[in-house]
């Protein structure tokens, strides 16, 4: 299976620069106690461990096709006592096939970028929600690589796979019957786009 592009794992000191405070981030976007997520490209989990912390006793779903990162996500979650996240090693898209009943919020942050046919991916999410469940996309501001800097170093995609809110969400509404319900700012770099199915 081919693996998205661009999307290699940062250290956790380059997210803790980037995103600070993760679990802010995702009250914001919505993420709230009892509801069930999945996050495509969930890395080692530095969204997805305090999004189990959020949603407990719901479960977060972390999907990620490198398994010694998904070894990590364990590891961490067993060391801080977090019981509520699942980490699954699998192709997003074929997220259904992993999912053991439709999920209320499907989270995807620094990835969907680097992603040659959205369509698939789009429509698999789509029927792995339930209904009025929602869709966040986390993207790169789409700004020349050399303006987003990130502990004196440029960091993020490179300009040319960056998309604008517009385009996201063109993407997105193109492959599936979304609605984008929110565009959400994300300083300094970021922003997301939330669709309801």
């Amino acid at each position: 299976m081919d693996r998205f592009r661009n999307t290699r794992q940062p250290d956790w000191d380059w997210w803790g620069r980037l995103w600070p405070t993760p679990g802010d981030t995702l009250r914001r976007l919505g993420v709230s106690r009892g509801e069930n997520l999945a996050e495509v490209g969930s890395g080692n989990g530095y969204f997805a461990l305090p999004a189990a912390r959020i949603v407990d006793p719901g479960t977060v779903y972390a999907l990620d096709l490198d398994e010694s990162l998904l070894a990590e996500l364990g590891r961490l979650a067993d060391l801080q006592g977090i019981e509520t996240v699942t980490p699954v090693h699998g192709d997003a898209r074929k997220l259904g096939t992993y999912l053991p009943e439709p999920v209320d919020t499907v989270l995807i942050a620094n990835t969907f970028h680097g992603i040659d046919e959205t369509g698939p991916l789009v429509g698999e999410v789509f029927d792995s929600l339930v209904p009025g469940g929602r869709f966040v996309v986390v993207n790169w501001r789409d700004q020349p690589r050399e303006t987003t800097t990130v502990a004196g170093e440029q960091r993020g995609p490179p300009t040319d796979l960056r998309m604008d809110p517009d385009r996201t969400e063109a993407a997105v509404l193109d492959g599936a019957e979304f609605s984008a319900t929110e565009q959400v700012d994300l300083p300094p770099y970021h922003y997301a786009v939330v669709f309801e199915r």
